[in-house]
């Protein structure tokens, strides 16, 4: 117990938290710091309450368990926010952790998740410093990435991460939509149209994670947490529906995917959640999308996964979890 490293996780119970719990929990000490309770039942044990908006309590969380490693991770992560208000827990909740940090004896990392959409979609940044947002939450991730380079208690030993398009065991809207939209036999690409994309699997991107922490190539660097190869996105929908179906997705002229997006946009100002399709999603779904992950190949190598066994293994944890609620 005493050689093993201890690891915080501030948003342990979301997306990518989840995975870095299950990824340590008999390897290291782990804790995890979140207002939510973990989406595994399984990590009950990892879990301690904690607003990141409450300096004092995320202080006085930090201080007692004095990690080696931190994993910045939580967030308020969907775009139904209309204010830089609504997003305080990406812009103060960064503030109090660094603040916090000061509590820590012999700190060696700290990792910190921002976001692909400090640039809108399709947009290719020249650097780490070149943004184009097109929603709130993109805003306030950049003042989060901000806030980290400019501080002066935390001078070396970090690393901004930018999630791409993640998927994978224990995913939520939107990318689980897909998986769920081919299930249902609703899925339809846009008819001759190639759309590559540079998407991560959840569990290559943790593994990414982890060799970043022993890593001083990439310390005070921005870099794009994803798969290091462009995904087809036909052939990827044609792999899940073989799973699903036996067979593949069908196409559709894409002027008609436009008209179904116009009612999706349209059923939600009426206040449904979610549906399937809308004129933001169909954008996403059709623009190209490349993210430079050559440092990071550099430092990591070869990944773990590659596509075919990605969606083996995020089909077999859907059909077991169909019942689980994220």
């Amino acid at each position: 117990m005493l050689n093993k490293k201890k690891i915080l996780i501030t948003g342990g119970s979301g997306f990518i938290g989840t995975n870095l719990v299950e990824f340590y929990k008999n390897t290291s000490i782990v804790l995890n710091l979140d207002i939510k309770k973990p989406r595994n039942p399984n990590h009950q044990e990892f879990w301690k309450k904690i607003d990141i908006l409450n300096l004092d309590s995320l202080t006085n969380a930090i201080s007692n368990f004095q990690p080696d490693y931190i994993f910045h991770m939580a967030a308020r992560t969907d775009l139904d926010g209309v204010n830089l208000d609504d997003y305080q827990a990406n812009i103060k909740g960064v503030e109090n952790l660094i603040i916090a940090l000061k509590s820590i004896e012999n700190l060696r990392k700290v990792i910190f998740a921002s976001s692909r959409l400090v640039c809108e979609i399709g947009y290719e940044p020249k650097d780490e410093f070149d943004y184009k947002p097109s929603t709130v939450y993109g805003e306030s991730k950049i003042i989060g990435e901000k806030i980290v380079r400019e501080s002066k208690i935390l001078t070396d030993n970090w690393i901004i991460v930018r999630p791409t398009s993640l998927w994978g065991p224990w995913f939520d809207i939107p990318y689980k939509n897909f998986f769920d939209t081919i299930e249902k036999g609703l899925y339809f690409h846009p008819k001759n149209k190639k759309i590559y994309k540079k998407f991560g699997f959840v569990l290559n991107c943790v593994y990414v994670l982890d060799k970043l922490l022993n890593n001083d190539n990439l310390d005070k660097k921005t870099i794009y947490l994803s798969d290091f190869e462009e995904l087809e996105v036909k052939a990827w929908a044609n792999i899940i529906s073989q799973y699903y179906h036996q067979k593949d997705v069908k196409e559709i002229p894409f002027f008609i995917l436009k008209f179904i997006a116009n009612i999706g946009d349209s059923v939600k100002k009426l206040g449904v959640k979610n549906p399937p399709l809308t004129k933001f999603r169909l954008n996403n779904l059709i623009t190209n999308m490349y993210f430079n992950t050559k440092e990071v190949e550099s430092v990591v190598g070869e990944l773990p996964y590659n596509i075919n066994k990605s969606t083996e293994i995020t089909y077999k944890w859907l059909t077991r979890n169909s019942n689980t609620k994220i």
